[in-house]
């Protein structure tokens, strides 16, 4: 039986990221009408489980930036989904800090506009 090959961590970070910013670009403003809920639920099950297997100390490197990419899309969501609609509540469950104002708060600055 062949061993199964660890992910890298950096990897796994990087495809939770992509998968988070490919979501709130998703849902980004969308109505409902044009929103596959069956597919909601499983790319925010994704989400989940992948954010789930990071260590606490790797989440907490970038929680903040996780804070705002999914508070702006939890923002997005609640203007047309129940603030109790399992997707909302699984969102919650990534975003440990402050909330972004508004889907289109996009005022934090990136670490790369520092440099």
């Amino acid at each position: 039986m062949r061993e199964a090959v660890k992910m890298h961590i950096y990897q796994k970070i990087y495809e939770f990221a992509a998968s988070a910013g490919a979501f709130e670009g998703y849902v980004y403003r969308r109505p409902q009408a044009e929103i596959d809920i069956k597919a909601l639920v499983n790319w925010v099950d994704n989400l989940l489980d992948a954010y789930k297997h990071l260590t606490p100390d790797v989440r907490n490197e970038f929680q903040s930036s996780c804070d705002q990419t999914l508070g702006r899309a939890l923002k997005s969501l609640v203007i047309e989904l129940d603030q109790e609609h399992e997707v909302v509540a699984k969102l919650k469950q990534m975003i440990k800090g402050e909330l972004p104002e508004s889907a289109d708060d996009f005022q934090k600055t990136k670490w790369f506009q520092e440099l």
